[in-house]
């Protein structure tokens, strides 16, 4: 039996994962990660860059992607809670425009697999969020795309804080205005 649970979401590609913990009186341990697993379950990356974020109640932080070195994302969290969330950016499937969300934080230690191709985000929904992701990719600043965080439908949980994006978040397109597709 594996060490991680590889449960399928209705966007082809994007993967919740469970990690088995192994926790007793001290604490917990557990693998966050395992090349050879995640081959076995058709995940095959090359992880070339580790990401950390650190976030405040009502940050929204997206809706991101890279055009010309898309990345795949492997995504959790190890402080709060954040609702992340991918939208399908493919020009060629069958779900373009479709989202799907998770709850992540350190307590459910829950992990979301994103293949490339799609757009991410996500809303700290705690008070304070840690955000740690692996990407198959280096980052381009300059091959930075974006939609906006409203326009693809998704239904962000309720906070009792105010949004807080970035201002290049606020001047994304919407979904319906995006000129840009992936063909992968």
């Amino acid at each position: 039996m594996g060490k991680f649970k590889f449960n399928p979401t209705k966007l082809d590609g994007v993967y919740v994962i469970e990690p088995e913990v192994f926790g007793d009186e001290r604490g917990y341990f557990m693998e966050t990660y395992s090349a050879e697993e995640f081959r076995e379950a058709g995940l095959d990356y090359d992880f070339v860059q580790d990401n950390q974020s650190s976030s405040r109640k009502g940050v929204l932080r997206g809706l991101h992607f890279q055009k010309n070195h898309p990345q795949a994302k492997l995504v959790r969290v190890i402080s709060g809670e954040v609702f992340d969330v991918a939208v399908d950016l493919r020009a060629d499937s069958a779900t373009y425009g479709q989202w799907v969300g998770e709850l992540l934080s350190a307590d459910n230690k829950k992990q979301l697999m994103i293949p490339r191709g799609f757009a991410h985000g996500f809303l700290v929904i705690s008070e304070k969020a840690e955000f740690v992701y692996k990407c198959d990719d280096v980052y381009h600043p300059e091959d930075e795309g974006g939609v906006m965080y409203d326009s693809c439908g998704i239904v962000w949980p309720e906070i009792d804080e105010e949004l807080v994006l970035s201002e290049k978040d606020m001047k994304h397109p919407r979904l319906e205005d995006l000129n840009f597709k992936f063909n992968l």
